[in-house]
């Protein structure tokens, strides 16, 4: 089983949903959905060499995706929890959870290396009701390519008529990725004053809200970001358009 390689997500089978709103522009996340888990699990082990269990520990849904090894004939299971949705409570933990566990095996792992994707204001249809944001436009994936280590290097996005709304392309720098992170303590992990000034120059210049950031990379309080996230942060806003001047 260890030779079994798990491939990479086609652009048709990528979504994209809206993270945050605001007046100059929104972002997107890229995300699969369980039907993608459930395809690439039967490509890869056969339809009968994976199973999928639920079981709810302290009030959450965990989902345990076994796959069998033929080597060892033996079950090797990998699990995770899902969140709440906020409609369908149990199916969409359900489902969460599924998702979550395929994750672990490895399916669309590389959706984490995607960039910040924002959309400027003039290409999203942004309305407002009170106070209240939203926007009623569909965005799809047309394009995705990686590198061999299989992280994106170029990425195209298009909105429901089909004009081209996104675009990302990048080199590969060999050598960077994959090393080992040093350990720091918490008081190394905690952000200079500079670099916190450098984040938010970055923020201003792109126009991307903080708000999208915490969310792309699940980080608590901005302060507390550690060297190597500070790191990726910058990178992906590097890559990312100024705001068009007005």
């Amino acid at each position: 089983m260890e030779k079994t390689a798990i491939r990479l997500l086609k652009a048709e089978e990528i979504e994209c949903r809206v993270s945050v709103i605001r007046e100059n522009g929104l972002s997107l996340l890229l995300y699969k959905d369980a039907r993608v888990d459930q395809k690439i699990l039967d490509e890869t082990f056969g339809m009968f060499g994976w199973k999928r269990s639920h079981q709810s520990i302290e009030g959450n849904l965990y989902c345990t995706v076994e796959v069998y090894d033929e080597e060892k004939k033996i079950w090797v299971a990998k699990q995770d929890v899902g969140t709440t949705s906020y409609s369908e409570k149990e199916k969409g933990q359900a489902s969460d959870s599924f998702k979550r566990a395929c994750f672990n095996w490895g399916i669309g792992r590389e959706l984490y290396t995607a960039p910040f994707i924002w959309i400027q204001e003039e290409l999203a249809n942004i309305q407002k009701k009170g106070d209240k944001l939203y926007c009623n436009d569909h965005y799809k994936v047309a394009l995705i390519d990686y590198n061999d280590n299989r992280e994106i290097t170029s990425l195209v996005i298009v909105n429901g008529k089909g004009n081209c709304v996104y675009t990302m392309q990048t080199k590969a720098a060999p050598g960077n990725r994959g090393k080992r992170q040093q350990k720091k303590t918490p008081q190394e992990s905690a952000l200079t004053d500079d670099q916190m000034t450098a984040l938010q120059v970055e923020l201003d210049r792109t126009g991307v809200a903080m708000e999208a950031v915490r969310e792309r990379y699940r980080i608590g309080k901005t302060e507390t970001m550690n060297e190597a996230m500070y790191k990726r942060v910058m990178e992906a806003l590097a890559k990312t358009k100024s705001v068009v001047a007005e």
